[in-house]
C-alpha cells in the first residue's frame, strides 16, 4: 500500500514536470535537433506495428547502445526469428543503434524511445508491444517500468550490470521500497563482484545475481580497422606525432588545448585528435579552437589535413575507433570532471598506451585492471597530463610496450558475453509467451 502511494505521488509529480521536460529538450534541441523530434514515442506512442513475443533490449544512451550492438547481434544469431525492440532515451543513443542495424530496422529489429516512466505513457506502448524479456542494459531502474512489468509478468534481466557509490547510495534510500520494486528482476548479471554485493544489498536475491564479468571487454573491432587507421594516418600526414583526447566534456577541452600548447614547442609536428563527447558541443568547441588561435580543421566538412594544422576536431558520429586507430596516444575524457569517465577499453583493444583522469567511478574495476597492468595511466591534473604524453610520444618503445598490456588485459577477459546470452537463454525458454 505505502509503495503504491508513492508511485502514484512520484507519478502525479511527474505529470506535472512534463511542460519543463519538453521545455527543456526543446532548449536542447536548438543546439542538436533531435531533441525535438519523435515526442510522442516519449509519451507511448510508438510508430511501430504490433509485436509480439518480442526480445526487447533497453540501451539508455550512446555508451550503453554500443555495449548492446554485439549483445543483440548474437541475440539475432540464436533466435533468428525472434523480433527484437531496442529503445534508448536519448537521440544520440537512438542514431547509434540506427546507424548499426540500418538493413535490418523495421524487419526483425525494431527500435523507438523508451516511453517516459509514466503509467499513461506505459499503458499504450505496451498495448502494441508485447515482450517476453526485457533486457535492461546496466542500471535502468524505473518504478513505473518495474511495476509494469511485474503486473504484466514480464521477465527483467539487468544486464552488464554496475552500480556506482553514487547510484547505490541513492536507490539505497528507498529501503524496503526497493525490495519491493526490483520484485521483476529474475536476474542480475553483474559486472563485478563490488558491483554485485551492491546489487545484493538493494534486495535482489542472491540466487538471481551472477558475477558475468563486463562484456565491453567482447567488443569486436572491424577487421578492417587497422588498415583505415594507417590510411587515415597517409593522409594527415605519416610522420606526425598523434594524440586523441576523446569524449571530452565541458572544461576538458581547455585542459587539452593548453597540454596541446605547451607539447607543441616540444613536438612541432604534433597534432591532436579532439573528439567531444556529445554533439551538441561540436560547434562550441570548434569556436574554442579558433579563439585560442589554433588552425583547427573538421571531420565533418572532409578538409585536408596540411602539415601547419593543429588540431583534428572529430565532429562526426560513429567514427572513434577510426581516430583511435590512427593516434599513438590516447587520453579518454569524462574524468577530470565528475562524470565518471569512460570506455577505456576501445583504445586498449587497439593496443594504444590509454590515459584518463582521477573520476573514474563508473569505470573502477576496468581502470584498475589496466593500472595493474600497466597499460592506463590515471594522471590527477594537467600538468601529469603534459608530462605523461611527452614521455609516450617521445619513446616509442614506452609507447609499444604500454598499449601491449593494454590490449593483454583486453584479450584476457573476455568471455562475458557468452555468459550473458547463456543467461538470457534460460530466462527465455522459462518465460511463457506474454498474453
Amino acid at each position: 500500500m505505502v509503495s503504491r502511494c508513492l508511485r502514484l505521488i512520484y507519478s502525479i509529480l511527474f505529470t506535472c514536470l512534463l511542460p519543463w521536460v519538453f521545455f527543456r529538450l526543446w532548449v536542447r534541441s536548438l543546439r542538436f535537433p533531435g531533441y525535438r523530434r519523435r515526442w510522442m514515442e516519449r509519451l507511448g506512442h510508438v510508430p511501430l506495428p504490433p509485436l509480439e513475443d518480442v526480445l526487447w533490449v533497453h540501451a539508455v544512451s550512446v555508451g550503453e547502445a554500443l555495449s548492446a550492438i554485439p549483445l543483440i547481434h548474437r541475440i539475432r544469431q540464436q533466435y533468428p526469428q525472434t523480433p527484437i525492440l531496442i529503445t534508448t532515451t536519448t537521440p544520440t543513443g537512438s542514431e547509434r543503434v540506427q546507424a548499426a542495424f540500418k538493413d535490418m530496422l523495421g524487419k526483425q529489429i525494431f527500435h523507438c524511445y523508451l516511453p517516459y516512466d509514466l503509467p499513461w505513457t506505459l499503458q499504450p506502448f505496451f498495448n502494441r508491444i508485447k515482450p517476453k524479456l526485457l533486457v535492461l542494459m546496466e542500471t535502468e531502474l524505473w518504478p513505473n517500468l518495474l511495476h509494469a512489468c511485474y503486473a504484466r509478468k514480464l521477465p527483467v534481466l539487468i544486464a552488464n550490470g554496475r552500480l556506482s557509490p553514487i547510484s547505490a547510495k541513492r536507490y539505497g534510500w528507498l529501503g524496503s521500497l526497493m525490495h519491493y520494486m526490483l520484485r521483476p528482476v529474475s536476474a542480475v548479471a553483474a559486472q563485478s563482484a563490488l558491483d554485485a554485493s551492491r546489487f545484493l544489498k538493494l534486495g535482489v536475491q542472491s540466487e538471481n545475481i551472477w558475477e558475468t564479468g563486463n562484456i565491453k571487454f567482447d567488443l569486436q573491432l572491424p577487421s578492417y580497422l587497422h588498415e583505415a587507421g594507417a590510411e587515415f594516418r597517409q593522409e594527415i600526414g605519416p610522420h606526425r606525432k598523434v594524440w586523441i583526447a576523446a569524449s571530452t566534456h565541458e572544461g576538458e577541452e581547455t585542459i587539452c588545448l593548453n597540454v596541446y600548447q605547451t607539447l607543441k614547442k616540444q613536438i612541432p609536428n604534433l597534432l591532436l585528435f579532439l573528439v567531444p563527447r556529445h554533439p551538441d558541443r561540436f560547434n562550441k568547441v570548434a569556436s574554442l579552437c579558433l579563439e585560442r588561435g589554433f588552425n583547427m580543421v573538421r571531420r565533418s566538412q572532409k578538409q585536408t589535413v596540411d602539415n601547419d594544422v593543429d588540431i583534428y576536431l572529430g565532429d562526426s558520429m560513429g567514427e572513434m575507433p577510426l581516430f583511435y586507430a590512427a593516434s599513438d596516444v590516447a587520453f579518454v575524457g569524462g574524468s577530470f570532471v565528475p562524470v565518471g569517465g569512460h570506455n577505456l577499453l576501445e583504445p586498449a583493444a587497439l593496443g594504444l598506451p590509454v590515459l584518463t583522469g582521477p573520476q573514474l567511478f563508473n569505470f573502477v574495476a576496468i581502470s584498475e585492471m589496466l593500472v595493474q597492468a600497466k597499460g592506463a595511466t590515471i594522471v590527477q591534473d594537467e600538468n601529469e597530463l603534459t608530462h605523461q604524453l611527452s614521455l609516450l610520444l617521445e619513446d616509442s618503445a614506452l609507447r609499444h610496450s604500454q598499449g601491449t598490456l593494454a590490449k593483454n588485459v583486453v584479450e584476457e577477459n573476455r568471455g562475458a558475453l557468452d555468459k550473458l546470452l547463456k543467461l538470457i537463454d534460460d530466462i527465455w525458454e522459462k518465460t511463457p509467451k506474454m498474453a
